[in-house]
């Protein structure tokens, strides 16, 4: 609808004016905050004052003769310097409710003007240890930002990246070592830089028997290699499944090792020497970020000899580059923000156009169990982890919470809020809407009705749906074809959960409104037939834009205290 108000005001523009279709100035066509201000409004006629040197006012009463002989248009109003405020038919809108019934699962998807090739690359937790809850954030976010890009028309993969080589991973193998010792009476000393938590042990259990035959001496090169290589593979094991339960899809799993092992290292290095923009300084490779926005340079290879993380970021992101995507963007933990200015100076020097690396930095999450913080230990190894919380209250509502806020927030996560069947719960509001939605249709069934379908188009007057709270819901539902692209365009997958709260609380309304005084299922056969269009839209929206979310839309739902039918 408002593609179709924006066109028609731009060939009325044609019409009164000298203008050609170039000249003519990018002018909004904006939904009012207020009903009384009408359906649409623009600003087309106060942009034109310049160039047409005429008076906004007066520019805006030619449009307004021009936009009231149109069959849609219901009255034209003009306001304050010349904003022009459009009121739509009643019974114009009824052709929202037929394209989401024709559109169905396709409603709201859109074929960008140049569609890219895009990685996202999300969680890449260290194989060191579980997941814990905190990344469950970040696991949703690059989940759902991925499935925002795919339904605005993007090629879209996901990946993890996985730090498989390094300090971290060797410290992973010793304090496995010192469990088997453990395990096994002989003396030994916890790494310093070791870790605590009971799942060391647990790998520690599962090393086979004939892999710890260097006991009661400690292991040599060659044997800590392969105790490494077992705790990563059964770390990144769990990782998958707890990724799998949470919905979350990984397409590939990059590995560290194998970025160095393929060369990319050595290639990296001498793209940036062939620009002069390396140097050696006390036995040190540095690279010369500074001459791209970067505060300082940065060492690529220390003195030692050995090459730092930042070195192999730089090798992984030059792999992307060559493996054809075009845009990379990373969603990384807040305490990465130092980092940001390095990895987009890499970027510029192997050639990348600004902006080709986006990062998308997610704040912290408390977790609460009834307003109260729950209590963890770093130093004992005590964590929550993703899979503790996904089991207690469901993917559905981990997914959900982790989008109340949006990443550049800080957010609490409340475990008992999570679970609560009430509208208290905002999954649950959200979802029992969908239900409360198949619940009027099974209904409408039961007592025999005839249930249109898209089939019966255009042979169902959608007129009579003209209540003030009926032609809100038919709004909110054209109003997510704009909110998909620009959730997908800022990068803000919450974006799709405020919108989901707004459309349900607007249904609730209008379904509380008039339960008793005009029920859904009340009337003439001929009077409940547009409303049953109506409520197979709306349910249609839910569906997609839950399925967004990877969330479930489900037909039935019990809350804790159960309200009647007021469906009539």
């Amino acid at each position: 609808m408002k593609n179709q108000v924006r066109e028609c005001i731009r060939k009325a523009l044609l019409k009164i004016s000298s203008l050609t279709e170039e000249e003519i100035p990018p002018f909004t066509v904006e939904v009012p905050k207020e009903d009384s201000h009408g359906d649409f409004a623009t600003n087309v006629a106060m942009l034109l004052a310049k160039p047409l040197r005429r008076a906004p006012r007066a520019i805006a009463a030619e449009l307004e003769q021009e936009l009231m002989v149109l069959a849609f248009i219901d009255k034209v109003e003009i306001a304050g310097p010349g904003f022009i405020n459009l009121f739509v038919s009643p019974d114009a809108w009824g052709q929202v409710i037929e394209e989401v019934l024709r559109q169905g699962e396709n409603y709201g998807r859109f074929s960008p003007a140049k569609p890219e090739k895009i990685m996202v690359e999300f969680v890449s937790a260290n194989p060191t240890g579980p997941l814990h809850f905190g990344h469950g954030r970040g696991a949703v976010v690059g989940d759902v930002l991925a499935n925002l890009l795919a339904f605005a028309g993007h090629e879209v993969s996901r990946e993890f990246y996985v730090n498989d080589a390094g300090a971290q991973v060797l410290a992973l193998a010793r304090s496995v070592v010192y469990r088997l010792a453990e395990k096994a009476g002989v003396e030994a000393e916890f790494p310093e830089d070791g870790y605590q938590g009971e799942y060391v042990k647990t790998l520690a259990e599962a090393v086979p028997q004939d892999w710890q035959d260097f006991l009661p001496e400690p292991p040599d090169d060659e044997k800590l290699q392969k105790i490494q290589d077992f705790a990563i593979g059964k770390m990144l094991e769990d990782i998958r499944a707890d990724l799998a339960l949470f919905g979350v899809p990984i397409d590939r799993f990059a590995s560290e090792r194998e970025v160095i092992g393929s060369g990319r290292l050595e290639e990296a290095f001498a793209a940036l020497d062939a620009q002069g923009l390396c140097e050696n300084r006390d036995g040190a490779k540095w690279f010369l970020s500074d001459r791209f926005g970067d505060e300082k340079p940065r060492v690529l290879v220390k003195s030692t000899g050995y090459h730092t993380y930042f070195a192999t970021d730089v090798a992984y992101h030059l792999d992307k580059i060559r493996r054809g995507y075009v845009r990379l963007i990373n969603v990384w933990g807040a305490d990465h923000h130092g980092y940001v200015p390095r990895m987009n100076a890499a970027l510029r020097a192997l050639g990348q156009p600004e902006g080709a690396l986006e990062i998308v930095l997610v704040q912290m999450v408390s977790l609460l169990r009834d307003g109260k913080p729950v209590v963890m230990s770093k130093r004992k190894g005590e964590i929550v982890t993703l899979r503790e919380v996904v089991e207690e209250v469901g993917s559905d509502a981990a997914r959900f919470f982790f989008l109340l806020r949006g990443t550049d927030s800080q957010m609490d996560f409340d475990l008992e809020l999570a679970k609560k069947r009430s509208m208290d719960n905002p999954v649950f509001y959200v979802q029992y809407g969908h239900a409360r939605l198949s619940s009027i249709l099974a209904r409408a069934q039961e007592r025999g009705l005839n249930v249109p379908g898209p089939e019966s188009l255009g042979q169902i007057d959608l007129s009579t749906l003209n209540l003030p709270e009926q032609i809100r819901l038919i709004k909110k539902m054209q109003e997510f074809k704009e909110v998909v692209p620009r959730a997908a365009e800022a990068r803000a997958p919450q974006q799709i959960v405020y919108y989901l709260q707004d459309l349900v609380s607007t249904f609730h309304h209008y379904y509380t409104a008039y339960g008793k005084t005009q029920p859904i299922l009340g009337g003439e056969p001929d009077e409940i037939a547009p409303r049953l269009l109506l409520v197979q839209a709306l349910r249609e929206v839910l569906r997609v834009a839950l399925g967004i979310l990877g969330v479930s839309a489900p037909d039935r739902m019990e809350s804790q205290t159960e309200d009647s039918p007021a469906e009539g």
